[in-house]
């Protein structure tokens, strides 16, 4: 799946978009804050349905949530219930406002009211210790109520409103945070604002809503397709696109029925691909190439199914497929990685262009991308850059997909001195494969610092590509800079027996992480002695 941005190109609204008659959504209604287009999203505003935007100079990122002023006359808070009343104003106020005017109204107050909503494990004792905690932390509490919680890990849900400094508001958040009797603590409101925690997907059925389309490349759409005057194409299109937007996890892929043009034209593109491996391709694309040849099916007449590559990439490296309708929004896709999930085309570029696809098919993802998530430090790599996505800001978010760009899409590696393809983009259109191996374009050293902030468009060759000494050192390098780079202040992992993902943000979280790795560790302690004693 390739993950484009809109530099140099028209731009592309990032949609759930149904090619149902049946749908009553209207597009313009489903514009996702993501990028590259950065408009607000649907599955944020379903969740949080009292957020709206404000201006630029107003929000605020204070590493743990995002600030923004509210328009809404209601607030709720979901799980806890609790509904706390806010005033709207008026519809001629909602003007764009000097963002000076508005910051000095906010820093002139001396106090803002916050409102909180602690979810408590177990029972009320802790409240004393949260208490004396907002106490030290210059915080006067002025109402507090509790309830039983809706959420099953929690007993309580506590709503405190306070008095506090905007200065002293984020130090006492950071303060919960690591009482282990609190669970998690929403921040709803303050007197001006109301606060946005960033949604992700928390457990990897919620991939279910991670499906927004960029609809720049979409055939019946963009008038530059190949198949924009072909109706049979585009309704061929429709019905493929609807096994994706009909899939939930835990369904079996459907099987496509692939058509003779269909594949013709796969079967021109995979000889090309065949003819390059032992000359352009990495060795462990070249490796995992010649298994999916014995083991899925890979062959000039036949168009492997989804379901039996899934199966085939969970054996190996834990990676299982699913199928997407089109080009998914950056954040979307990037989420699901972070759960070892490929989100995959099934349809089949249009046949008067088989060299090219100006948006991912399935020959795309069955050839570039496939072999490589074959490699298990590959695979490692990329769930890497999921889980650093979840989260993110926008600009984050932009960062990410562009190293995503010039690595998974794009990247190059040394191999014994000679460089190497083992991009997706690259082992799938052999013209720009030649094209990179080249002495035409620069070729970088691989510095996540620097190759996230490249600009590149996606309607050309690459002018620029950049060289990995290793997948190891990719990773390594990748690992750094993340660290130093992004600005949410917790870390998550992946639980493959739950599949969920884990918030470290508390001590208990972090003794049960611990308590994993020390297991691991021992796993790795006894096979050093088992192989000294041979």
């Amino acid at each position: 799946m390739i993950v484009a941005n809109n530099q140099g190109t028209t731009e592309g609204f990032p949609v759930k978009k149904s090619y149902s008659t049946e749908d009553n959504l209207c597009w313009t209604d489903m514009i996702e804050n993501t990028y590259p287009s950065q408009r607000r999203s649907l599955v944020e505003e379903n969740k949080q349905k009292w957020l709206k935007d404000a201006p630029e100079d107003l929000s605020r990122n204070d590493g743990l949530m995002t600030m923004k002023s509210t328009l809404s006359s209601s607030l709720t808070t979901g799980n806890s219930g609790f509904e706390t009343g806010i005033s709207e104003e008026p519809e001629q106020s909602r003007k764009p406002k000097a963002h000076a005017n508005v910051k000095t109204k906010v820093e002139e107050k001396e106090q803002e009211e916050a409102t909180l909503i602690i979810s408590l494990k177990n029972n009320m004792m802790a409240l004393t210790s949260i208490l004396k905690t907002i106490d030290e932390g210059k915080g006067v509490v002025i109402h507090m109520e509790s309830r039983p919680s809706r959420d099953e890990e929690c007993q309580f849900d506590v709503l405190v409103k306070l008095q506090i400094k905007w200065s002293d508001l984020a130090e006492l958040l950071k303060t919960l945070r690591h009482n282990p009797a609190i669970h998690v603590v929403n921040v709803m409101s303050t007197h001006s604002t109301v606060v946005k925690e960033q949604w992700y997907p928390r457990h990897i059925s919620d991939l279910d809503l991670c499906n927004h389309l960029m609809t720049k490349f979409e055939p019946d759409l963009d008038m530059n397709h190949p198949g924009f005057s072909d109706k049979s194409y585009r309704a061929r299109r429709k019905m493929i696109a609807d096994i994706a937007f009909d899939f939930k996890f835990g369904d079996p892929i459907p099987r496509v029925e692939y058509l003779e043009t269909e594949i013709t034209t796969w079967r021109h593109v995979f000889n090309k691909v065949v003819s390059l491996l032992s000359s352009h391709a990495c060795k462990q694309y070249a490796d995992a190439f010649r298994l999916l040849q014995r083991e899925v099916g890979y062959r000039p007449d036949n168009i492997p199914q989804l379901d039996d590559v899934s199966n085939f990439l969970k054996r190996r490296t834990g990676f299982t497929l699913r199928p997407a309708a089109g080009l998914l929004s950056a954040r979307d896709f990037l989420a699901s990685l972070a759960f070892r999930v490929f989100q995959c085309t099934q349809y089949v570029r249009h046949a008067s262009s088989p060299d090219h696809s100006p948006e991912p098919d399935c020959i795309h993802e069955l050839l570039g991308h496939v072999p490589m998530l074959a490699d298990p430090t590959f695979a490692q790599f990329s769930q890497e850059l999921g889980l650093a996505s979840l989260g993110a800001t926008d600009e984050e978010i932009e960062q990410f997909s562009t190293v995503y760009w010039f690595t998974v899409e794009f990247g190059l590696c040394k191999e014994n001195g000679i460089t190497k393809a083992y991009g997706a983009g690259l082992m799938s259109s052999f013209g720009e494969l030649e094209h990179a191996l080249s002495d035409k374009p620069e070729h970088r050293n691989f510095d996540p610092k620097v190759t996230a902030v490249q600009p590149y468009q996606d309607q050309d060759y690459q002018d620029v590509y950049f060289v990995a000494e290793s997948f190891t050192d990719a990773k390594e390098k990748f690992r750094r800079w993340v660290a130093e780079f992004m600005s949410r202040p917790y870390e998550v992992r992946y639980d493959p027996f739950t599949q969920n993902i884990e918030i470290l943000d508390s001590a208990d979280k972090l003794d049960k992480a611990v308590m994993q790795l020390q297991l691991e560790v021992n796993y790795l302690s006894n096979a050093v002695s088992h192989m000294k004693l041979r």
